[in-house]
């Protein structure tokens, strides 16, 4: 049974994102910029999302997780149009011992390698910190997933080590995954460096 206090959903905001919590009607917004990238986006995943009745399910597991205090669900919006276009989460929530993981995060292509993902994490990583005043934020990924594991650490998370046959993929392959995590006595650096990557998206954006 989880000790968590069941957290009110909440939404975080920046120069170039908005995170608002996640709702079931999402669903069909989530499936449109999904739905033509589905083998790249999905690949690394324990649970299959390649329909809109996936997408459907899954909105309604992850928002009754939210309901037991496990997660708090997020869609990602570009804040200049207000397009969704992806989404994350806060997941094996432990406030108890002042842990959480960021998580379940992906982005449709065209959004990628812009600020949105970046300032994402930055928004969550300082909620985290200075709101709950967590000691440890935990990230994970597949081993396989090299594009994901350099975006960890170019965050600033150290990997901690990989655990082995550590879940099924939705189509049955046994994935190991690789951890990482951002303590509180580095979440001053960290944030230092993330927000030079966000002034440094921002300088390109404006000479653009």
């Amino acid at each position: 049974m989880s000790t968590n206090p069941v957290i009110s959903p909440l939404g975080l905001e920046g120069r170039h994102v908005r995170l608002e919590p996640l709702r079931a009607e999402h669903a069909a917004a989530l499936w449109e910029i999904a739905k033509n990238d589905l083998g790249d986006l999905f690949q690394w995943i324990p649970y299959p999302l390649k329909s809109l009745s996936d997408f459907e399910q899954f909105n309604r597991q992850v928002l009754e997780e939210q309901q037991r205090g496990l997660t708090i669900p997020f869609v990602t919006l570009e804040r200049a149009s207000g397009q969704i276009v992806g989404t994350t989460r806060y997941m094996n929530m432990d406030l108890a011992n002042r842990k959480v993981e960021i998580g379940s995060t992906w982005i449709a292509p065209p959004w990628q390698r812009t600020a949105i993902n970046t300032e994402a994490k930055y928004l969550m990583l300082r909620h985290a910190f200075e709101v709950w005043d967590c000691l440890r934020v935990e990230l994970k990924t597949d081993a396989m997933n090299q594009r994901s594991r350099k975006a960890i650490l170019r965050l600033g998370a150290k990997e901690e080590g990989i655990l082995r046959k550590h879940m099924l993929t939705w189509n049955g392959r046994q994935r190991d995954s690789v951890y990482f995590s951002i303590l509180d006595t580095e979440w001053p650096e960290v944030k230092s460096n993330l927000k030079k990557m966000l002034g440094v998206y921002r300088r390109n954006a404006n000479s653009g």
